[in-house]
């Protein structure tokens, strides 16, 4: 039998407790209810010393290992986050050096790395995500696009990979995350059976924004900007330029822009390509409408630009993508 997928999840002080538990859960149930001789998976969580850590929530959690002692192959990397809320701040993410500095000689070592929640902070402050798409928490989305400009940042998105890196929203979206992980090593089949099991959804509708706007203060011009966000989903095909947009909300082009990547964290261009993304991802996985078609009703328009986002946001191309998740 093959040896089982080896994830190790990464710890340090105020850590989410969900973020490790979460998708720790998500494995283990995926090798219960695997057929006999499914190899599974083995979850172990490594912090700086080795010893236990004590989460946001209070609960202390025990390592299995210290991070030097992470050797060999780790088929699955796992970086948790931390938010703190000073006094007269906002949500701040947790950027913890020693493990910052770490996951520099880390994560080319690991089949694959994903972070959960704030956890992306992590991936950013030590130059893996550069030139690439992530998301994370949409509370700390903004700081995530302000301290690094150089990544493309979806504060919206549930979850995003690019390549062999994974991001995720909040805390329970690292469940979202590591189901699509067990899809993508043994199929979905397997990955709709644990969701089965955890009364969960296989693949969440919708983006981080349902939940956002219901819990964050709102402007009356963020009010139209959430309905036109609703609207931009609903219609990928239309004209979704800057220009049209504005037009939409009544509002000068260069104030709309502004204040788009104000409240959102990103730029109109940026959102619209990932909403068309997302369109053409849900046609791919739910239809069998022939690629050129799938690229203009996803309002993407060419078969080389859709091709293009799904290789430059995923590391994949779009019949490689529904051969996976069709």
């Amino acid at each position: 039998m093959p040896a089982p997928h080896r994830v190790v999840i990464v710890a340090f002080p105020g850590v989410e407790l969900l973020d490790i538990t979460g998708p720790a859960e998500v494995f283990s149930v995926a090798s219960r209810v695997a057929d006999d001789g499914h190899p599974g998976y083995t979850v172990q969580i490594a912090t700086a010393d080795g010893g236990a850590v004590t989460t946001s929530s209070g609960v202390r959690l025990l390592a299995d290992l210290r991070l030097d002692e992470v050797t060999g192959r780790v088929d699955t990397l796992l970086v948790s986050g931390a938010v703190t809320r000073p006094e007269g701040g906002g949500a701040r993410a947790v950027v913890d050096p020693v493990v910052t500095d770490w996951l520099r000689t880390a994560v080319p070592r690991a089949g694959r790395t994903g972070s959960v929640c704030a956890g992306a902070h992590l991936l950013a402050a030590a130059g893996l995500l550069d030139g690439r798409s992530a998301t994370t928490h949409w509370l700390t989305a903004a700081q995530l696009t302000a301290a690094h400009p150089e990544i493309s940042v979806d504060p919206d998105a549930i979850f995003i990979r690019s390549g062999s890196l994974w991001t995720c929203a909040g805390v329970t979206t690292g469940m979202d995350m590591a189901l699509a992980m067990v899809a993508e090593d043994h199929g979905h089949a397997l990955a709709l059976a644990t969701a089965r099991m955890m009364v969960m959804y296989v693949k969440r509708s919708g983006g981080q924004s349902q939940f956002s706007v219901l819990l964050s203060v709102q402007e009356p011009t963020c009010d139209r900007l959430g309905e036109l966000r609703q609207w931009i989903t609903e219609h990928p095909e239309a004209d979704l330029s800057a220009e049209a947009l504005a037009q939409r909300v009544s509002l000068s082009t260069r104030h709309f822009s502004r204040l788009f990547a104000q409240r959102t964290g990103t730029t109109p261009a940026a959102y619209v390509e990932s909403a068309r993304l997302e369109t053409a991802r849900r046609l791919l996985e739910e239809s069998d409408t022939g690629l050129p078609q799938i690229a203009v009703t996803s309002g993407l328009g060419s078969l080389q630009t859709l091709h293009r986002a799904f290789q430059r946001h995923l590391g994949t191309t779009p019949a490689e993508y529904r051969r996976r998740f069709r």
